[in-house]
């Protein structure tokens, strides 16, 4: 956000915006607009490399408009960017923490210059609407910035321990954490800059040089955000970017035993998949995984019906429900459930849907073909067992014709052994379902593989129970702004529970960056 302004853009605050950043917006959208369909290359050891075959991206809001041009990388590239990252890596390793503190400050600070201009390429690229938008890249630059305060608030990760009793000899412990080497970032197409930059920055201001690997859906945003961090002075082969397909260049980078840590954002069964190639080598090495949610919100019969439905469609309706912290399951008690569902569907029909480049415009396109189809197949299936309180369809006609729009679809009467209520669909459907009482709610809320949000809404005195029986990593009681989404850096870090994480730790938060680093304790002994 221009330094000038007060405001400060986070997904909490998003809603009511100055005048200043849609002015500025518009701005970047129209400059980026005119120059349209470039071509990106790879970036592998400092040089731009470019491959005989290409991927055209195209935007969800209107196929006709070809965004930019990429390179299909192959083993090869995949082979010399890991290649690249491991032979910069002790240079890297060796540079002074402060140093490295100082570059990554510096890459940040260079994204909040660009900070419209890359936010104007996510919406074209992901259809996600403007605030969504630009508060997913200031998040980008928070998630750098935290992990900068963390390795000055912690000294570098060098901490004297306590010295031996050995009479006649000064013996002297020291904890050391030390990078692992090259770093394989694999990110998402929903929060390309966000999920790119916070594990990257992580990796690198702790030591290890890092290869990164985008969604083949959104290559643009990730490629503005490297050239970030070229245009911040980082050295050759510190940061590699590998642009390709994941059966080909995205299995050779996992595979590879000169990999020596990976972070992956993505489904469960991709990131199950991607643990067990990862680790079955000729020995353990780590692998971050957030692998998604099946996000419930527990409406208590207490609640604030307004509060608890404006911040229930808010999370599962923000970014079109392809969020990994969606609100997909709400469990509403039986005395306020039809209170709550009447005032969700007055909301969810109030939403703008379309192109979300256009400023009041709340949902914009689906990201692609499969999902535009998965989300037909889905609400068939649910109105066959349920009822479709509103949406269920597909938009036609005028601009939706260009895109891949989908109506948001809140569903009801849906038998509780439905499969549905615990896949995670990643489209804008949420269901609903009235219980008995708390109890009740919070098994059918526990009851699942994913643990990644979860929101509440009652009294001041359920609260503690519900942060205390729930099994997630990231919960939120009584938020309008939204029930399960919205984390933040150094606020609400972003992490999961059982299927929805591997680390037990949060992005963004105080135990996340030693996951970056091992444990070197160093034992000195000489004679009084």
């Amino acid at each position: 956000m221009p330094k000038e302004s007060s405001f400060k853009l986070t997904y909490a605050t998003m809603f009511n915006p100055p005048e200043e950043l849609h002015i500025n917006f518009e701005a970047a959208l129209q400059k980026i607009k005119s120059n349209l369909g470039q071509e990106y290359p790879l970036l592998i050891n400092g040089k731009e490399r470019f491959t005989a075959e290409k991927n055209y991206e195209h935007s969800p809001i209107n196929t006709d408009w070809h965004l930019a041009t990429f390179q299909k990388g192959t083993a090869q590239d995949a082979a010399d960017a890991i290649a690249a990252a491991k032979a910069a890596f002790p240079a890297w390793s060796h540079t002074p923490w402060e140093e490295r503190v100082a570059l990554l400050r510096k890459v940040a600070d260079i994204l909040d210059e660009r900070v419209y201009e890359v936010a104007a390429a996510m919406v074209l690229e992901v259809g996600k609407n403007r605030s969504e938008a630009l508060g997913e890249v200031a998040e980008a630059i928070a998630l750098i910035r935290y992990a900068c305060s963390q390795m000055e608030a912690n000294g570098g990760y060098v901490r004297d321990m306590g010295s031996d009793p050995l009479p006649g000899f000064i013996s002297t412990n020291q904890s050391v954490l030390r990078p692992y080497g090259v770093w394989l970032v694999i990110s998402p197409f929903n929060f390309p800059a966000a999920l790119t930059a916070g594990p990257t920055g992580s990796a690198l201001v702790t030591g290890n040089t890092v290869v990164i690997k985008p969604s083949s859906d959104t290559c643009w945003t990730v490629s503005l955000l490297v050239d970030c961090l070229r245009q911040a002075g980082l050295p050759d082969g510190v940061v590699n970017l590998a642009t390709g397909p994941g059966s080909t260049l995205g299995n050779a980078l996992v595979e590879s035993p000169d990999v020596s840590g990976i972070t992956f954002t993505g489904s469960y069964d991709v990131g199950m998949n991607l643990y067990y190639n990862h680790t079955n080598l000729k020995y353990v090495r780590p692998t971050i995984l957030e692998l998604g949610g099946k996000n419930p919100t527990i409406i208590s019969r207490h609640a604030d019906v307004e509060d608890a439905a404006l911040g229930t469609v808010r999370s599962a309706f923000g970014l079109q429900g392809q969020k990994c912290s969606a609100a997909s399951r709400v469990y509403i008690e039986e005395p306020l459930y039809d209170k709550v569902v009447q005032r969700m569907v007055e909301l969810t029909e109030k939403f703008a849907v379309g192109d979300p480049t256009e400023r009041q415009v709340y949902l914009g396109p689906v990201i692609n073909k499969k999902a535009y189809a998965d989300y037909q197949t889905y609400v068939t299936d649910l109105a066959a067992a349920g009822t479709i309180l509103t949406g269920g369809k597909q938009l036609k006609g005028g601009i939706y014709d260009k895109g891949y729009f989908c109506a948001p679809t809140i569903v009801a009467d849906v038998p509780r052994n439905h499969p549905l209520w615990k896949k995670e669909m990643f489209l804008p459907i949420t269901m609903v379902e009235r219980v008995k009482d708390l109890d009740e709610a919070m098994q059918l809320a526990n009851d699942t593989i994913y643990g990644l949000t979860a929101g509440f809404y009652g009294d001041p005195s359920e609260i503690d129970w519900f942060y205390d029986h729930i099994q997630a990593g990231v919960v939120y009681a009584n938020r309008p702004q939204g029930s399960t989404t919205g984390a933040w850096p150094g606020f609400q870090p972003f992490g999961g529970w059982k299927g929805s994480g591997s680390s037990g730790k949060n992005a963004g938060g105080l135990y996340y960056l030693p996951l970056y680093l091992h444990e070197q304790i160093r034992n000195t002994v000489r004679r009084a």
